[in-house]
Parts: C-alpha cells; structure tokens; sequence
C-alpha cells in the first residue's frame, strides 16, 4: 500500500459514523447445529471464504486476538485514522458457542490488544481500558437467536453493547427448509431479552433464500417492522449466493434452486430500503465474496453504492440512518439549523423513544435509543455522527448553545451527546422512572462519570430522585 500525503485520510468513510471499528475473525470452528445449506465449506470462518481480506489478516496471525487488534490499529494509524474511540467487532461463528475458556481469555485479549498491555485478569484489562489511549467505545458479537439468551449476563462482564443476530427471514418453514435449526419463537425471544438488557440489536437478512420470493420476502420484512416482536436497531442485507462445498451449491445443479438475477436483487433492495423506519440502520449490504468463489448469483459487491446513486438520482429520500448520516452529507449545501425529533414505538413489550438531532433536510447529527420497560429505564445507545474526533478534541462550535452551528467534521465533542442524554432523563423521569440505566462500552464510562453516573454491576447508573 502506498503511503498516504502528509494530513491525507486513506479511505476516509471508515471513520466517518464517529467510530473505528476494528474486526477480529475467530478462528475455524463449526456451528453445534451443523450446516446452513448456503454456508460454505471451505476450511475457513463459518461463512466465510479463504480470500476474504479479515481471514486473510487473522490466519497470517495465527487467529491470534492480540494481534489482530495491534495490527488493525496501527493500519488505520497509517492511513491518517484516529484510533482513540474503537469498535471491537468479533467474526467468524457463533462465538457463544466455543469453549468457556477459550471465550474468557480471547476477550481478555481484545482489551489487551487496545492497552498495549498484558492484563493478569479480564477485570483488569478494562480497567485499564478506561483511561487507556485506545479505548473500546463499543464491542459486537454475531450469535444465533436460539444460543444467546442464556449468555447475556455474561456478555455483559464482556462488556458487549451490540448483538447481531443470524435471523436471515421470519419465517419457520423456511428455516426448517434451509436447516436453520432454530425457529421465529427464538428470534421473538432473543430480541426481547437482548432489548431489555440494554443491548443494540442487529439482524442479518438473506432475501432469496429456497422457499422464499421477491413477493415473500418483502411480505415478511414489512411485517419486521410492523410486528412490535421484532424491530431492530440494524440490519445487514445478504442476498442469497450459491457458495462452493454448500449444500446450496448442489441444489442448484440439480436445479432445485435459482438466485435471484441482478435486476430482481436491485428492486428487492430498493422496496426494502424504502421500507425500513428512521430509527434503524443499514450496516452492509452484501456480503465482500471474491467471484471465484461464487458459483451462482450476483458478483456485484458495490451494489449498494449502485443503488444509493440510483436513489439519489431519483430524487429518493431514504429514513434509514446511515443514508441520512452527517458524515455522508454535502458540506456546501448543508443546513445547520437543528432540532430534536422524538420518534416513540411500541418493541418487544416495551416503550421505545428514538431521540434525533436532525437539519431540516432530515441530515442527522446525533442521535439517543431509551428504552422504557417492565425491567426499568435504559439507555441503549448514545452516538453523535460525523468524522471520529480523538478523546478531549474539540469539535468545531464557537456558540456551545443548544444546537450549536456545526462544520461537517467536526460533529463530535460538541455538547449533543450531553443534551441528547439530558433529555432522556427528562422522558424517564416523566415516565415516574426512579432510576436511569446506560449501557456502557469500557472505553466510555468516564465520559458517563462526568454526568452524574455511576458504575453498578455491568452499567452506568444515575439515581433521578
């Protein structure tokens, strides 16, 4: 890789939503249930391929999580990166299933990695990572709706915050059919638990999948977000592919199954993109698989850009989040009038206030996920977008009223967090909430001290007496 030009930020989306996130991929092990019939069977991460860029940088190091993170750091460092405010995400398998020992001391190593520093216990590592350089702001495990709920308060010591869940459809026949091993109940059941906790849950989306079609698939992603039992935070969309060593790859020479064309995948994504409400997100849309591992099915791996252009174009405003990031926003056109938008909804037997800071152009700039339920008040997400600012920079606002006028890159660290927080403790305290939990990456409990909370067990809590 050639060296970025003096102040040039190699690659510069990366950092763009407010944080770095660094992926570490674990090491080869097979799922307990077996196999999806479109899961590969390659000798690599569940999943996964031999040439994907995060298996080839976590086998060069032997899966080794230490080194993972070192090594991720120190490359965003050279491409003009700050690296003070990460997201720790784990790949590669349903990490809840592997060894209690293996799961304890691999996590151990991430905030290692971060500190620079071997820790003796977990405890200790994220102490350290409190006050640390690099310190984890946020940390993402991927799991099966039917194994996580037993491990939430473990997740928790880990110090998780985001939870993304194989959930492909909503739909039983479908996964008996594609040997899912788990039913729409367990998808019911692991958000309710996983929401109730605290956590930002996040569901993985396979349209195209045996059994379904394009009429099926946007019948049952509507029903995602009108069914209160559902309605994530995220998504990611992976249209189905035929992979070689699946069993999906035999199917289709038998044909017994067909992808979908490109052009049925486009208008599939597009009517599920208009669907998709101003409180949830769009991570990824589909999956980085080098062609000569594709038997079948698009090779268009930029087609969310494609897509994107084409709306845009079209003069077609999308709700979801990431469309609407400020980060993404042209900066000469830019209205820098704010307001707080409140969204509420009903979620897995529970109260949901979406908080927003937005310009009249719905561009937004920060935004809060409370959560009021029988389990209590809490905080499941605070995040202000824009370019990621190192701990302590100052962003670019001279006023430091309430919804200052704000420069493009410098979003961060300029007070929205705070009134953001502000007022979703007026909300709970309205909603006669004695207390207000957060839930809290390591990396962010000092920030979270200096407005009155405190840490009880595994989160931030501030009495509202």
């Amino acid at each position: 890789m050639q060296l970025p030009q003096k102040n040039e930020k190699r690659k510069p989306t990366k950092t763009l939503s407010g944080i770095t996130p660094v992926a570490v991929m674990l090491p080869p092990r097979p799922c307990n249930h077996g196999s999806c019939v479109y899961c590969p069977n390659l000798n690599v991460p569940q999943s996964y391929t031999p040439k994907s860029p995060v298996v080839l940088r976590a086998k060069a190091l032997n899966y080794d999580a230490y080194k993972q993170v070192q090594t991720r750091i120190k490359a965003f460092e050279v491409m003009n990166h700050p690296t003070e405010k990460i997201e720790l995400i784990l790949m590669g398998g349903t990490f809840l299933e592997y060894p209690e020992k293996f799961q304890q001391k691999f996590i151990k190593n991430l905030y290692d990695g971060l500190n620079n520093k071997k820790s003796k216990t977990l405890e200790q590592a994220q102490r350290i990572n409190e006050t640390t350089k690099h310190r984890c702001i946020a940390l993402c495990i991927e799991t099966r709706p039917d194994v996580c709920i037993k491990h939430i308060d473990k997740m928790r010591k880990w110090g998780v915050t985001r939870v993304e869940l194989g959930v492909q459809i909503i739909d039983d026949k479908i996964y008996k059919k594609v040997k899912r091993s788990h039913t729409v109940k367990d998808v019911i059941e692991a958000t309710k638990s996983l929401k109730n906790a605290g956590f930002k849950i996040g569901y993985h989306i396979m349209p195209g999948l045996p059994g379904s079609n394009p009429k099926k698939d946007i019948k049952l992603f509507k029903k995602m977000f009108s069914n209160q039992n559902f309605k994530p935070d995220q998504l990611k969309l992976y249209p189905c592919q035929v992979m070689p060593g699946s069993e999906l790859e035999k199917m289709y020479w038998k044909k017994e199954y067909l992808p979908y064309a490109e052009k049925t995948i486009k208008e599939v994504l597009i009517k599920m993109l208009k669907l998709i409400p101003n409180y949830c997100r769009v991570m990824r849309v589909m999956r980085e698989i080098p062609t000569e591992y594709l038997t079948a099915g698009t090779t268009n791996i930029g087609l969310r850009k494609d897509l994107e252009e084409e709306l845009r174009k079209n003069k077609i405003k999308l709700r979801e989040i990431r469309y609407r990031e400020i980060g993404f926003a042209n900066k000469e056109t830019l209205n820098k009038n704010l307001k707080l938008k409140i969204t509420k909804y009903k979620a897995s037997e529970g109260r949901e206030y979406f908080l927003e800071i937005i310009n009249k152009d719905n561009v937004l700039f920060g935004l809060l996920r409370l959560r009021i339920s029988k389990e209590g008040a809490i905080i499941r997400e605070v995040h202000v977008y824009g370019q990621s600012l190192e701990i302590g920079q100052i962003g670019d606002n001279s006023s430091r009223s309430a919804y200052p006028e704000l420069q493009n890159e410098g979003v961060q660290h300029t007070g929205l967090g705070k009134q953001l927080i502000s007022k979703a403790e007026e909300i709970a305290k309205k909603q006669k909430q004695k207390k207000l939990k957060i839930i809290s990456g390591i990396g962010v409990r000092e920030y979270y001290k200096k407005l009155g909370y405190s840490l009880e067990d595994t989160y931030m809590i501030k009495n509202l007496n």
